[in-house]
């Protein structure tokens, strides 16, 4: 899935993020200090080297091969074996569920690993069993580029939130990121279209491009979390933070006897009822509908910023992909320009890595304005690094939009947090979003299976240790 929300900081930020499978064996819990643990190698600390990362030791390193590649994590691990002599084996891959459960049920997992996409392991799985490293020890180090701050004093505000496990930071989301719908200029000008600000002038655009044989929205139909950037942002938009924090904190009306809920799924299904998709929509991957979105088989499609660098080499050259908040339902609370922003591609650094003191200290160098630049000229994505791209990175035109739209927002952004505290809930709410999709229920049904995913949830005495104010 990727991730899945850009480059010249200076120009960027400008824009502040709001705060806001089966089952693994345990293994020994997690802590916050640079000790490499059992098996684990360390070396002599310095101030360069805090954490000790022994010369001559190998890491372990597992990469989501998704929209954002890999090429950013061989130049990393390139650079640190030029300055440390620590040497990595790299694994890109979008299977990290079917390689990586048997070693962590092994107890002999990665040092490293950017846990995303459509076959992840849930964060919360891995913390519930003991799997993952507090990374206070990270956070709390000199920054590489000023010692005299902690690593987290150089971070957007916000963006360490989706990582938190009971009160502990132990995943790095480290791609700053926006959600919502992208379409090509080029096409909106042969047409005469301006962007939609509302819901009603978005269905006008719809209605208009399905006269001329033109599919009005795509969605990655076989993994329906895109099409709930669509449904969560509505709900957001039509009834403000409240509304967002009541999915978060399970509420018992977070989806029956949520106005803004029963809303946003009625808007959502007036498209699919009106037939404004993209035929063939709900059967096709991510990449075959974005594929076909390219090919100007649609106009609007539902995504985060990793869109771009994704799709480069399917986007015509004149596409001019362009970034747009979700439109305005009638009597909204949050302003048009208000876009669901933050952090994604977590990194986690398992409990029992065997090569710990290297792992905490080449996380530290991601954060810094050296690793964040090289991520943003591979990845053509920003970092959650404050000021972290140089400002010579040229911008290609789907992350200068995102960059423009994140000014525009300023405060106003949101972020859920219920896709990284509670896996098996979230997965029932893109179960539920399919079927609506593809006209097997509808919007009472979908609110009511929302709902019971919800409760179920609440009932877990661990939910209690999650909670937004």
């Amino acid at each position: 899935m990727g991730r899945r929300d850009l480059i010249k900081r200076s120009a960027a930020l400008g824009l502040v993020a709001a705060p806001g499978m089966g089952l693994l064996s345990a293994c020994a819990s997690g802590g916050g200090d640079d000790d490499p643990g059992e098996g684990g190698t360390k070396g002599k600390t310095s101030k360069d080297n805090p954490f000790g990362a022994e010369k001559g030791s190998k890491l372990d390193v597992v990469v989501f091969k998704g929209g954002y590649g890999d090429d950013y994590a061989k130049a990393w691990e390139a650079d640190f074996s030029k300055k440390l002599g620590v040497t990595s084996t790299h694994t890109g891959t979008q299977e990290i569920t079917g390689k990586l459960q048997p070693r962590f049920n092994a107890g002999n997992p990665p040092d490293l690993v950017d846990d995303s996409g459509a076959q992840k392991i849930n964060i919360d799985v891995l913390y519930k069993n003991g799997q993952l490293l507090d990374l206070a020890g990270v956070l709390d180090a000199p920054s590489v580029d000023d010692p005299a701050k902690k690593v987290r004093d150089t971070l957007i505000p916000g963006t360490l939130d989706p990582g938190l496990q009971e009160g502990k930071i132990v995943a790095l989301n480290y791609i700053y990121t926006v959600w919502g719908l992208w379409y090509s200029g080029k096409l909106f000008k042969e047409k005469g279209w301006q962007e939609p600000k509302t819901w009603a002038d978005f269905l006008a655009i719809c209605k208009d491009a399905k006269s001329q044989g033109i599919g009005g929205l795509a969605h990655q139909g076989k993994y329906p979390y895109y099409i709930n950037v669509a449904i969560m942002d509505l709900i957001a938009k039509k009834g403000g933070l409240d509304a967002m924090k009541a999915i978060d904190n399970l509420d018992p009306r977070a989806f029956v006897g949520s106005d803004a809920a029963q809303e946003a799924i009625e808007a959502v299904y007036e498209v699919v009822e009106k037939g404004y998709l993209m035929p063939g929509t709900n059967g096709l991957t991510h990449t075959e509908s974005q594929t076909r979105w390219n090919q100007y088989k649609a106009v609007f499609i539902t995504s985060g910023s990793w869109l771009e660098n994704e799709q480069l080499k399917q986007t015509p050259t004149d596409f001019d992909m362009k970034f747009l908040p979700m439109p305005l339902l009638p009597g909204s609370k949050l302003p048009f320009e208000a876009i669901r922003a933050g952090s994604g591609e977590p990194f986690v650094i398992p409990a029992k890595a065997k090569n710990r003191a290297a792992a905490q200290e080449f996380m530290r160098r991601m954060l810094s304005k050296e690793w964040s630049t090289l991520f943003a000229k591979q990845a053509n994505s920003l970092t959650i690094l404050k000021d972290g791209v140089d400002p010579s990175v040229r911008l290609r035109p789907g992350t200068q939009s995102t960059v423009e739209a994140s000014k525009a927002a300023g405060g106003n952004t949101f972020r859920y947090l219920y896709t990284e505290w509670y896996g098996e809930m979230g997965t029932a709410i893109e179960a539920a979003s399919n079927e609506l999709m593809s006209k097997r229920i509808q919007p009472k049904e979908w609110l009511k299976r929302c709902q019971a995913a919800v409760d179920k949830q609440a009932k877990d005495p661990a939910s209690k240790k999650n909670h937004r104010d």
